[in-house]
């Protein structure tokens, strides 16, 4: 699956079928700290991801006054 990375900005292959939280631990990334999106939709940390997927990492940013 190629997967698009922000912050910085960066694309990795991954090869094979992954669950939310497993990529994003083999990431070395937090479940809370990022929101991972397929096609437009955020998708939640027990979903299967296809190696035909294209995937977006952001980092949750949160802010106020």
């Amino acid at each position: 699956m190629k997967v698009i990375l922000r912050n910085p900005r960066r694309e990795i292959v991954i090869d094979g079928r992954r669950r939310v939280h497993a990529l994003l631990a083999e990431l070395d990334l937090t479940r809370e700290g990022h929101l991972v999106i397929r096609n437009g939709t955020l998708v939640p940390g027990d979903a299967e991801l296809d190696r035909d997927d294209v995937i977006e990492i952001r980092p949750v940013i949160s802010g106020g006054a």
